[in-house]
């Protein structure tokens, strides 16, 4: 399996990404702060390696588009414009940073057909990149928006982007664990089994953390980065809720029951004579470098005890939250709530999510209305 980046794109092998350093002892930003900072940095790196006209619609997406979303569309760009480069006779003339605002009038519809094959399978600096029909979408997705704001400004004439349709996406089962998995994967945490003997000498360290986490994970459908960014101050007993920050930059809080109650106290017991690393301090789960966990870290430490669950579904932080949704979805049968809570501004996209049990709802209700009561048969 391959790594994805931001851009959904797949690459082999996996190579770590090189990490910009922006937090000291006197940054007091929360780490969606730091987050931001740190991709406002590389998107700044991104675009010195691009066009200049790139950096007018970078600007004028500002206002409506997450640091985040603009460094996954300044990634794409650089990708089309490195295959422009690499295919076309006039780009190859050029250094990219060079390529003029006329060059994109200069591209067809074919050309742009012609790119989403490439995108299939290519190679670049000794990795092997592969997108499906969700990668090539967004890629396509950000190429649209990248045309139309130069054609709407009326600085090209064309727009051959808007005519390629998107690729149509095959909708995929929403892979989550039943109720005895459940179970199982907790009480795994607790006694670490069927851990491997590496995994195991460092199991009694991270026990209780790990049970806190996950716990809060399947008990609130949070997002690991919302779960990662949580703060000690985030966490308040007296009305048993989470501050988190949501996709959007909102804050909201979202409430817990007893077991996360429980197991959040248990771990806080033992953060709190831990010493973390400095700039660290504020957060909530640490890892055992006593830094804040990185999402990264949570995604490996769900795959390790699921892996001691079930061989069949691959389960993710995210698989979590649909194990989460699906519960809350079945106990209310209020679609309107699970979106609410999950954090989704459509309330259609929890539909879509939940569409298999809203299909089972509405077979449910066949018999739930009587027409006229039976009559019970007459004596002979």
């Amino acid at each position: 399996m391959g790594k994805r980046n931001v851009s959904g794109e797949r690459f082999f092998p996996i190579v770590n990404d090189r990490k910009v350093l922006f937090m000291d002892s006197k940054n007091n930003n929360n780490y969606h702060d730091q987050q931001n900072i740190n991709n406002i940095q590389k998107m700044r790196a991104v675009l010195d390696t691009l066009p200049p006209f790139c950096r007018q619609f970078f600007r004028g997406i500002t206002e409506y588009t997450s640091a985040r979303t603009r460094l996954a569309y300044a990634y794409d760009i650089r990708t089309f414009f490195e295959y422009l480069h690499d295919r076309n006779s006039y780009c190859a003339k050029l250094d990219i940073t060079e390529f003029p605002l006329s060059i994109l009038e200069q591209v067809t519809r074919e050309d742009i057909e012609e790119y989403l094959e490439y995108l299939s399978y290519y190679e670049k600096d000794d990795k092997i990149y592969t997108n499906d029909e969700r990668g090539k979408k967004r890629k396509l997705a950000a190429l649209r928006s990248f045309y139309s704001y130069f054609f709407e400004a009326e600085l090209i004439q064309k727009n051959p982007a808007v005519l390629v349709p998107l690729p149509k996406l095959h909708e995929k089962e929403i892979v989550r664990l039943d109720a005895d998995e459940v179970a199982i994967l907790l009480d795994q945490v607790e006694d670490g089994t069927n851990l491997t003997k590496a995994q195991q000498r460092f199991h009694q360290v991270t026990k209780t953390r790990d049970i806190a986490l996950l716990t809060l994970l399947l008990g609130t459908g949070i997002r690991v980065s919302e779960c990662v960014g949580l703060d000690l101050e985030d966490v308040d007993f007296k009305n048993n809720g989470i501050k988190i920050r949501r996709k959007g930059g909102y804050e909201a809080v979202i409430y817990f029951g007893e077991e996360v109650e429980d197991a959040l106290k248990d771990y806080l017991e033992e953060r709190h004579h831990i010493i973390p690393q400095t700039g660290h301090e504020h957060a909530l789960f640490l890892s055992m470098q006593q830094r804040r966990m990185s999402v990264r870290a949570v995604e490996n430490m769900v795959k390790k005890y699921a892996s001691t669950v079930t061989s069949l579904k691959k389960i993710t932080p995210h698989k979590l939250r649909s194990t989460y949704g699906t519960s809350l979805y079945r106990e209310t049968g209020d679609i309107y709530l699970v979106a609410d809570v999950l954090g989704h501004k459509d309330v259609n996209t929890t539909k879509k999510h939940y569409a298999a049990l809203e299909d089972e709802r509405r077979r449910s209700a066949a018999d739930k209305v009587r027409l006229r009561e039976k009559h019970s048969q007459k004596e002979p």
